[in-house]
């Protein structure tokens, strides 16, 4: 994956992440906290897998989250 669309991706997920604690975003959507920790700081690349369980999570269009359209 691309640095930038790593950055991106981190960004927008810190967006739609808000207020709620990473360990607890963690367990609802069954990824472990590390590998959301990892995501966030732009140090792993996201599997379809996770990208897919993120977006269905927040409802949010695959293309939004790694910022290939806008929001």
């Amino acid at each position: 994956m691309n640095k930038d669309i790593k950055s991106v991706f981190a960004q927008n997920l810190k967006q739609l992440i808000g207020d709620t604690s990473i360990s607890e975003f963690a367990k609802k959507i069954n990824i472990p906290q590390q590998t959301i920790s990892r995501y966030l700081l732009c140090q792993r690349e996201i599997s379809l897998t996770n990208l897919c369980k993120i977006a269905d999570y927040f409802n949010e269009d695959i293309d939004v989250l790694i910022g290939r359209k806008d929001y």
